[in-house]
């Protein structure tokens, strides 16, 4: 919810933003930014999130590894605070560089969470239900932008005066969080597999499942932890350098840079510039931008409750292509425009198009697939490569935008369009359906190099023998039987 949030919170106090880093460049020099100096600096305050971010997901192999799963959660939880004092108090002290100081930090804890948490929901749920908890973070980044568009609405937070407090709510729901997290369960995964705690998976499993037998899942995760007992946890160095994974590695790169540069975080940072020029009042424009936000959560919503029973392909191919369409369609709308009256709304309807197409697949889509391609021991590296790609895009974006409308006007979004298409094109040829598939299946499924059009490899005849009840591996015999 934080990263949504904050992806959005600088876009309604954006011209009081500008306002106070220009009367404090006049009280401190004597002379006031002119217009490009300006630009580059709020752009600056914009995209140095992102930074923070790529930063962050750097840490979040390390952190995991020493912390776990829910510890890593807790222990970067006091960033927030760090970074809404620093915000919240930036217009009394008079200080621009305690905003730009406190996105970065936000951007640090934002940066760990968005690959700690879908690792976390994606160990912890049932295969039948890894896509529907592994959506559940898109729904809650839709949630934070909404929360965000109608907090800076003028009669709220969005005024002269209130700005500094709309940066630093983000300690609200973070406080939150620190009180309730605690009382969960550690990773059942990262309990068995990476510190072989048994009786500690036992009790975290019966917490999730609500169910005293749970012996089938505890097989399930000893035949995975089987396969690493050669293997410790890889570096990103390893993964990379490992040829075997080329294809997962390669997706991994697509669909989290494609995420990315599909042009959302252009929409997200800029909604009200790109209302403003596509003709809408400035009056509506904080309301038809809190339209957007409801649509948001709703598709959210949509592609939550469809997951599992349509599958990942159909959702992020699907979310790809319509943003695509969509991508051209307000390129055309901003040409007509001035000829056309009535295409300023039609450029309205597409840049709720591209967000409605976002949010049903590619807002989570792409967490949830970077950890099912990958087991245990690789998978935070995989994390780690994901992650910093998407926030070095996150970035990228938020600070051309501004310069790329400039020079290009319209024609600005045929980019976008042109990453959409190319990923879902590469999604539909490359990466197979993961639902319903163990990790180890999945991992099989490259290995041996299937086509899409062929069955995933099943594990048969596998040996167990009860260790307390709850199932141990025998021996490493596996038998693999291609239908």
């Amino acid at each position: 919810m934080l990263y949504g949030y904050n992806l959005a919170v600088v876009n309604s106090p954006s011209e009081h933003i500008k306002a106070f880093y220009n009367a404090t460049w006049l009280q401190r020099y004597g002379e006031s930014l002119e217009p490009s100096p300006l630009t580059i600096l709020y752009s600056l305050t914009v995209s140095v999130f992102a930074l923070g971010g790529m930063l962050g997901s750097l840490l979040v192999g390390i952190l995991v590894s020493r912390f776990g799963r829910k510890g890593t959660i807790l222990k970067s939880s006091p960033l927030v605070f760090i970074a809404g004092a620093l915000m919240g108090f930036s217009r009394v002290l008079g200080s621009p560089e305690m905003v730009i100081i406190g996105r970065f930090i936000t951007g640090i804890h934002s940066g760990i969470s968005l690959s700690v948490v879908p690792m976390y929901l994606g160990e912890i749920s049932p295969k039948n239900l890894r896509g529907f908890l592994g959506l559940m973070p898109s729904i809650f980044i839709c949630l934070g932008v909404f929360v965000a568009q109608v907090l800076g609405l003028p009669e709220l937070l969005g005024q002269d005066e209130t700005w500094p407090l709309f940066l630093a709510i983000v300690v609200v729901p973070t406080f939150i969080q620190i009180a309730m997290l605690p009382f969960f369960p550690e990773s059942p995964r990262y309990l068995l597999i990476d510190k072989s705690n048994v009786h500690a998976t036992i009790d975290a499993l019966r917490c999730f499942r609500g169910e005293f037998d749970v012996h089938d899942v505890i097989e399930e995760m000893q035949e995975e932890q089987q396969s690493l007992t050669s293997a410790e946890t890889v570096s990103v160095c390893q993964l990379l350098l490992d040829r075997t994974l080329f294809w997962q590695i390669l997706s991994v790169v697509v669909i989290n840079m494609g995420m990315q540069l599909s042009g959302i975080d252009a929409i997200w940072f800029y909604t009200n510039s790109i209302f403003e020029n596509a003709g809408i009042p400035l009056a509506e424009i904080p309301y038809t931008t809190v339209g957007t936000g409801a649509i948001e959560i709703i598709a959210g919503m949509i592609g939550c409750f469809t997951v599992e029973k349509l599958g990942r392909r159909p959702l992020i191919i699907g979310g790809f292509s319509f943003m695509g369409f969509c991508c051209a369609g307000i390129t055309v709308a901003l040409v007509f425009q001035a000829r056309i009256a009535w295409m300023r709304y039609a450029s309205v309807l597409f840049v709720v198009g591209i967000i409605a197409g976002f949010c049903i697949g590619p807002a989570g889509l792409p967490f949830i697939i970077t950890g099912e391609l990958f087991i245990q021991s690789h998978r935070p590296a995989a994390y780690i490569v994901g992650g910093t790609l998407n926030w070095l895009s996150n970035f990228t974006v938020g600070f051309v935008f501004p310069f790329l409308q400039m020079s290009a006007g319209a024609f600005s979004y045929l980019v976008f369009c042109g990453v959409c298409l190319f990923v879902a094109i590469y999604v539909y040829f490359v990466i197979p359906e993961t639902k319903n598939k163990t990790f180890l299946e999945i991992s099989e499924m490259f290995s041996t190099g299937d086509s899409l059009s062929k069955p995933v490899i099943s594990v048969d005849n596998m040996k167990l023998q009860k260790l307390n009840g709850y199932g141990a591996l025998e021996s490493s015999s596996l038998e693999f039987s291609l239908p």
